[in-house]
């Protein structure tokens, strides 16, 4: 009991340190350093097509990409297991498909969230 009591506690850690990023509420003091920025004479306007907009519009489509990529290994993943049909390999190898994924999964959702984090610090500067 203990064992699943601290799993979901780190799952729950886990995803609360991944959602932070979108909680970030320090634009006060950010709009204060834009305004001296353009009293000493630097321009405010930037550019849709800069380098940073075409990076982040690549890590969100490969981000997606990878979305459908687990979404297509658990459901290949849940097909072997249902058609095992009592086979313990068969069933060990489904298994293992969506342990692999769910990691993987978790490695690109915090991926998604260090990119949402660095996102949210460079567009308030």
């Amino acid at each position: 009991m203990k064992k699943i009591i601290k799993r979901i506690s780190i799952l729950i850690s886990l995803l609360a340190f991944l959602v932070l990023p979108y909680f970030v509420f320090a634009s006060a003091p950010l709009d204060a350093l834009k305004n001296v920025g353009a009293s000493a004479g630097y321009s405010q306007s930037t550019n849709e097509t800069t380098i940073s907009v075409i990076a982040g519009t690549i890590v969100r489509t490969v981000l997606g990409l990878l979305g459908i990529i687990f979404i297509v290994l658990i459901i290949y993943a849940g097909v072997i297991w249902m058609t095992a049909e009592g086979d313990e390999a068969r069933v060990e190898k489904a298994q293992k498909i969506m342990r692999n994924a769910i990691i993987g999964l978790i490695i690109t959702i915090g991926v998604y969230g260090i990119y949402a984090l660095v996102r949210a610090i460079s567009f308030s500067i």
